[in-house]
């Protein structure tokens, strides 16, 4: 499959990479079992408990409806988001500048497209595992309706290849490990705090409002938001196509910065 050119030819060998990366994750998997299980229950006692009885109801679509019902969908994304970001950024790293894996990788028939492929594949995997234990304590909560919410499992695939794949852009080009404060500061947050996760978009000031829509995250909150609450409809799609746009956009921009930086 030919994305950019000769350089970003990816064959099904990039499955080995992902599969590495599933061993590493095995040996360790309670651990990382740990956050996606215990943070929504978290933001649950928090927000349903305290600030839940202070805001009361919040307007959605023309609906009233539980400020905990607006934002447990919103955990979801952001989950998504993190997940993605967080692996193909601080765990990339570590493996090609620290631990040296990719130059081993790359001593085997392993292309270096295949091997920045499999990463961001890896990625969206621990986004779509995530997302799954999420949904798991989440319904039994009552906060996602079935079976339209089944399909918040392919989505973290989809919002995953695309968080997976500007990660891995920003791990092309920064320095040095301390240099994702940057990122994380500028792009990670702005979207955390302004994406319709906490609030609606419509509180917003109009330009604020504006603006928020080029978020890739106020996308995919529109999208589990939806799907959580069983609300299919062909608005959905625009929100969609973005996902898939940004991946289109984003895996082939990733795999060519990290070639200009690892290929001399």
């Amino acid at each position: 499959m030919s994305l950019l050119g000769s350089t970003t030819i990816i064959s099904r060998r990039f499955i080995r990479v992902w599969q590495r990366n599933l061993t590493v994750y095995r040996r360790i998997w309670k651990i990382s079992f740990i956050p996606p299980l215990l943070e929504p229950l978290f933001y649950l006692l928090a927000f349903g408990v305290g600030l839940s009885a202070l805001v009361g109801t919040v307007s959605y679509r023309g609906q009233q409806i539980t400020y905990i019902s607006f934002l447990a969908p919103a955990l979801i994304a952001v989950n998504i988001m993190y997940n993605a970001f967080f692996e193909t950024t601080y765990s990339s790293f570590v493996r090609m500048y620290y631990q040296k894996t990719y130059d081993a990788m790359m001593a085997t028939p392993l292309a270096l497209q295949e091997i920045i492929a499999g990463e961001i594949a890896w990625g969206a995997t621990k986004s779509l595992i995530a997302t799954s234990i999420m949904m798991a304590v989440l319904t039994v909560f009552g906060l996602i309706r079935y079976p339209q919410g089944l399909l918040l499992i392919p989505l973290s695939l989809a919002g995953g290849i695309a968080f997976g794949a500007i990660g891995m852009y920003f791990t092309a080009i920064i320095p040095h490990i301390e240099t994702f404060n940057l990122p994380i500061f500028l792009f990670i947050t702005p979207m955390f705090l302004f994406s319709g996760t906490f609030f609606p978009l419509e509180t917003l000031p109009q330009w604020a409002h504006t603006l928020a829509w080029i978020f890739p995250l106020t996308h995919l909150v529109a999208l589990t938001r939806a799907l959580s609450f069983g609300q299919l409809s062909a608005h959905l799609l625009w929100h969609l196509l973005y996902l898939i746009a940004l991946a289109c956009i984003g895996v082939p921009v990733a795999i060519d910065t990290m070639h200009r930086r690892l290929i001399k």
